[in-house]
């Protein structure tokens, strides 16, 4: 098991990690071209009348990026001094260039637009032609990527949708980005899946969870995630051996809206209380006395709330106590959440559906290719440990 583990480790950072420091290096070496062509006033080869030089080839130069170190190939004007301000912006640049360049073909409608952002993030002004170019070739790896084979198991999987604005026909919608992120064998977490959802219902859940499950998703024991009937369903239908897990974090929320303001912080200490236990039946026992209260104080909509959800938001405990804190909320997919938001807040409303998709999809694969997928999580061995206790004591019973 240690030497899969192992092998599956350095798969994922040399799969993802290749995969982005590629689209960091064609996206410079694109926009050095086309920086050369605008002092050259003409294309490589091609012969005009305003063309102010040709050029001597180019020579290269290596550049530490956060996706790896990249190879430039800088262009050599035969007369004309090159002088680029883009590598010094990109090394002092905290988000990645295809992130930026898929902002700016969003928002190219506006040529003005797309020139301040390309400004802003090179020093020098792109057309909105070159970026529309790039971009093509930025949903093409991103597309090889959302849909790359999943070869090994993913004990936990987390599942959330999060909540964009398109403009169809004149007319603002919701559109849902649904996001699978997964904990493998070996403790890295990984995004497994983004797609568009359209909205959050059993329909969108389970053509996510079956084109997972298509594409190699295998060995999952959890799925995490947010009260939705449509989840649920989808989970039960296409995952039917895999448990699933209530986030606690937003089961206590929808308790405490059945609270009163001046009651929640009372309220909020007792429910904490019911996750503090040792294990499921205490937890039990503890919910048991919180709905007593709840009823006694004539808060029934939370005691209702609280009754009916206790199982599902207890099915942590049946794995490793090691794991609990990890795998009974979906802050971790949440955590992610929020940058996909704050990167999206800058388009504000997308043309459709896909280019939402898109932009999300870019800062996916950024953090995935960051130290973030390469750490490890959880320690998986606890979990193998626990299931062959289990196995060797139903095996002593029978």
């Amino acid at each position: 098991m240690a030497d899969i583990i192992q092998l599956n480790q350095e798969e994922i950072k040399s799969q993802l990690g290749d995969m982005v420091r590629k689209s960091v290096e064609d996206t410079l070496n694109t926009m050095l071209d086309a920086e050369a062509d605008q002092i050259t006033q003409a294309h490589k080869y091609e012969r005009t009348d305003t063309r102010q030089d040709t050029r001597a080839g180019h020579y290269t130069r290596k550049l530490m990026t956060k996706a790896g170190q990249v190879e430039l190939k800088v262009p050599k004007p035969r007369k004309l001094p090159f002088e680029t301000a883009i590598i010094e912006r990109y090394k002092r640049r905290e988000e990645s260039v295809e992130e930026a360049l898929i902002e700016m073909y969003l928002a190219g409608v506006s040529v003005r637009r797309v020139e301040d952002i390309s400004e802003a993030l090179w020093g020098a002004r792109v057309s909105s032609g070159t970026i529309s170019n790039l971009n093509q070739k930025v949903y093409a790896q991103i597309e090889v990527w959302r849909n790359r084979p999943l070869e090994v198991m993913y004990p936990y999987v987390y599942l959330d949708g999060i909540y964009l604005k398109k403009n169809w026909g004149g007319t603002i919608e919701n559109i849902a980005v649904l996001v699978a992120l997964g904990v493998n064998e070996a403790g890295n977490r990984e995004i497994i899946g983004a797609a568009e959802g359209g909205k959050e219902d059993k329909e969108s859940w389970l053509n996510f969870l079956r084109s997972l499950k298509e594409r190699g998703l295998k060995g999952v024991r959890l799925m995490v995630g947010d009260k939705c009937l449509g989840l649920i369903e989808a989970i039960k239908e296409v995952y039917p051996e895999a448990a699933y897990q209530r986030c606690m974090v937003h089961f206590m929320r929808n308790i405490l809206t059945g609270v009163p303001r001046t009651r929640s912080k009372e309220v909020a200490a007792k429910l904490k209380a019911i996750f503090a236990q040792e294990d499921r039946p205490a937890c039990e026992a503890k919910a048991a006395d919180v709905v007593r209260f709840l009823r006694e104080n004539k808060m029934r909509a939370a005691a209702n709330t609280l009754e009916n959800g206790i199982s599902e938001a207890l099915a942590y405990t049946a794995f490793p106590r090691e794991h609990w804190l990890k795998i009974r909320s979906n802050n971790g997919i949440e955590r992610i959440n929020r940058e996909i938001r704050r990167r999206t807040n800058s388009v504000g409303c997308f043309p459709d559906g896909n280019s939402a998709l898109m932009l999300v999809c870019a800062r996916l694969r950024y953090v995935s290719a960051s130290d973030w997928g390469v750490k490890t999580y959880l320690n998986m061995e606890r979990l193998y440990e626990l299931e062959r206790e289990k196995a060797a004591e139903q095996a002593s019973a029978s």
